[in-house]
């Protein structure tokens, strides 16, 4: 947790930094300097790269971070990026009021990837309960207006979520409602912060209060269908079945968790804040000592112990496993320190207790900010889904390229041409962003870097490439060596040279308009405007009224379980050009054009297969390549409409299950289904009645006897299947209510 402020702009009269007994934040100053930030952000990197970890994260807090302004804000996710992102993934997050997010702020956060959880207390007066500004001035507006700007397509991968401090005066369900009408990615309560010299609020003859309050959320939670996470509830549910937990609220889990003052002290867990003046304090910095200085500190490792660092009461009960003697501040008693129970120890044990038999497999599998809203799943469940539903998936996709990259840049530092092509990625990653998201979100980025992850191909040298088609895009001059393969150099989004000779490598300098290549003891020029011969480009055509890429290049566009054509001739190319204007424009004149908009968002490239010898239609779609369609040429631009769409669904159900689970994937049952001989596991079953909904739709809005009989093929198809899934069992609460919207459409057209 990094401290970028040491002030805030609310003066919330719940708040353990200014309320309670520790009041060292007097003394801090008000913002973080230049220098402290380098040497904080060096010391993190230190430590990642010391104990080789896969990923650290990252905290900016306060006060209220907001404070340090735009500016400072990037100053700060740049230098922390530029030092940690090299050795280790940075998972860069904000905890805020909201109070100050503007667009501008929000334009910041979103170019250096970092996800923003936002405080609120429920609707206007619960949350201004405690949550005022100095003069009185109610926060609530504010905050609402921070969360409407998060909800933005452009920035909702941004979105990590709502904090919620528990007050019994507030009605709990009435709460709840308020923040799942914000469609957080996931919700976090907390218990007000007390101890046993400074109890909770307590009514009198109640004497499990909190509890009673987690529970009647608990209850609503779980008749919505648990439509969002909420960490505290999940965390219990998770560790009652020898899982950990997400909190350190609960359970057994190893403190992980330093803080790093405005003036670079190193403090614990900041909550601790709560118990007495200077409770947090370790007497050491970021100037003079390493991270593993601090986790050193006794009470810092004391409560890396697990159940042996908890009192004797503890260590006897039955639930500890899952309640793992609560937070650690509210412990504290003057007279023997931490060593006690928790002072809500009644509540957590009647709240573990009224859980028991909540199912355990949670509605989604859900990463952060890549969560989809449950919204967006009903919408996408129609079958058609809306451009900003769609693009939320792309948002997805991004996101998980760049968790690849990251995880592969350990491997990639002993490989001398992949750690060159790292390091000049990060670098424009601040420098030329949207040059790199162009690269990251094309489809065969993320086929490449799931394959080097899962062991398939050992072409980490590759990474050059992708960093060389991000600097050539930006117009940046770099040199580097990129790899060539079958005598062939690949830049994603950009072409093929054919350098004609049998090397590893080349060496490629980027520069305005293009590049230059010494291969070979000869040097060759590259316009992309006027190419010479060995240049094969990526094609570029306009259909439908949009861009596309005509994919015929790509060195990892060979992955649909049918061959792929290879480069075009230009003459063939043109009437592919016109083939998919064509049914793209039927696409958006048929009916209502209900499919145009989420093909449009994601569709970035089309793949030609060779011709089946039979005359079979072909298409195919694969989830390592979200946005692209592998399709042979069609009889007319009808046909190729019906094969776009069918397999576009494909590409939205993959990237809705890349985050959200909506079967159990350890059941292994298989349904007989009437479009395949064999028996098909439940994704499969899944992906068929999904693709046959949308394609049904399409022939019940065409004229005449064939479209009527292939609408009423399809729709039979899809409702058998469906109602097999639903019989099953094997789907999660998420699925049930997923494939229900999808019987809901059927449904609909009678």
């Amino acid at each position: 947790m990094l401290k970028l402020t040491s002030r805030c702009d609310l003066a919330c009269d719940h708040c353990y930094v200014y309320q309670h007994p520790d009041q060292s934040w007097r003394r801090q100053p008000r913002v973080m300097a230049a220098a402290t930030l380098r040497a904080a952000a060096r010391r993190i990197a230190e430590h990642a790269a010391a104990h080789r970890l896969d990923a650290v994260r990252v905290v900016l807090h306060g006060g209220e971070p907001l404070l340090a302004g735009a500016a400072g804000l990037a100053a700060a996710a740049g230098e922390l990026r530029r030092r940690i992102d090299p050795v280790a993934r940075l998972d860069l997050r904000m905890q805020s009021n909201g109070v100050l997010l503007t667009p501008r702020v929000c334009d910041v956060l979103a170019a250096h990837d970092v996800k923003v959880g936002i405080s609120l207390d429920g609707d206007v007066s619960a949350n201004d309960r405690h949550r005022r500004h100095a003069n009185g001035a109610s926060s609530h507006a504010a905050v609402r207006r921070a969360l409407a700007l998060l909800r933005r397509p452009e920035y909702r991968a941004g979105y990590a979520g709502i904090l919620c401090t528990v007050d019994l005066a507030n009605d709990p369900v009435r709460v709840y409602e308020a923040l799942l009408a914000e469609e957080p990615p996931q919700i976090d309560f907390l218990l007000p912060h007390a101890n046993w010299d400074r109890p909770p609020v307590r009514p009198d003859g109640v004497p499990t209060p909190y509890a009673a309050w987690l529970l009647a959320v608990h209850r609503r939670w779980l008749a919505d269908g648990r439509p969002v996470p909420i960490r505290l509830l999940e965390s219990l549910i998770s560790t009652a079945a020898g899982g950990a937990s997400r909190t350190e609220a609960v359970g057994l889990g190893l403190a992980d968790l330093v803080v790093i003052e405005t003036d670079g002290t190193f403090e614990q867990v900041d909550s601790l804040k709560s118990a007495y003046h200077g409770a947090p304090a370790t007497g050491l910095d970021v100037f003079r000592h390493r991270v593993d200085d601090a986790a050193a500190h006794p009470m810092i490792a004391m409560r890396q112990t697990g159940l042996a660092g908890l009192c004797a009461t503890c260590r006897e009960c039955p639930v500890v496993r899952q309640c793992g003697g609560g937070l650690f501040a509210h412990r504290y008693r003057a007279g023997t320190g931490f060593d006690n129970p928790s002072v809500y120890c009644a509540d957590l044990k009647e709240l573990v207790h009224a859980m028991v038999g909540t199912p355990a497999h949670a509605p989604a599998r859900r990463q952060g900010a890549d969560a989809l809203s449950r919204a967006v799943l009903d919408d996408l469940a129609g079958g058609r889904g809306t451009e900003e539903s769609a693009r939320q998936l792309a948002s997805v996709h991004l996101g998980m390229v760049r968790a690849l990259l990251v995880a592969l840049s350990p491997r990639a530092a002993d490989d001398p041409v992949a750690a060159a092509g790292w390091r000049l990625l990060v670098d424009l990653d601040v420098a030329a962003p949207e040059a790199v998201r162009v690269v990251l979100e094309h489809p065969f980025v993320r086929r490449w870097a799931q394959r080097c992850r899962d062991g398939v191909t050992g072409d980490l040298a590759y990474l050059a490439a992708v960093a060389a088609a991000a600097a050539i895009r930006a117009g940046v001059g770099v040199t580097l060596d990129v790899p060539v393969r079958g005598g062939v150099l690949g830049l994603p989004t950009l072409g093929a040279f054919d350098v004609s000779a049998d090397l590893p490598t080349a060496r490629l300098t980027s520069r305005e308009g293009g590049f230059d290549l010494a291969v070979a003891g000869r040097r060759e020029r590259v316009r992309l405007a006027d190419p010479p011969a060995a240049w094969q480009p990526a094609r570029r055509v306009r259909a439908g009224g949009r861009e596309l890429l005509l994919e015929d290049v790509d060195p990892y566009r060979d992955c649909y379980h049918l061959p792929v054509a290879p480069r075009l001739a230009d003459a063939d190319a043109a009437r592919w050009t016109e083939h998919l204007d064509a049914a793209l424009r039927r696409l958006r004149g048929e009916a209502d054009g209900g499919y145009a908009p989420a093909v449009g968002a994601l569709l970035r490239a089309v793949v030609p297969l060779r011709p089946d010898p039979a005359g079979r239609q072909r298409s195919a779609a694969a989830g390592a390549a979200f946005g692209a369609v592998a399709v042979a040429p069609a009889p007319d631009d009808a046909a190729l409409a019906v094969l776009l769409v069918h397999e576009v669904q494909h590409l939205k159900l993959d990237a809705v299950l890349d985050v959200c689970d909506l079967f159990d994937r350890a059941d292994e049952r298989r349904l007989t289904v009437p479009w395949r001989p064999d028996p098909r596991p439940v994704e499969g079953v899944l992906h068929g009645t999904y693709a046959h909904l949308a394609v049904a739709d399409m022939w019940r809005s065409r004229p005449g006897p064939a479209a009527a009989a292939a609408y009423r093929r399809y729709r039979d198809w899809t409702v058998g299947a469906l109602d097999a899934l639903l019989g099953l069992g094997a789907l999660t609460t998420a699925g049930d209510r997923f494939v229900g919207r999808m019987r809901d459409t059927l449904d609909s057209w009678s």
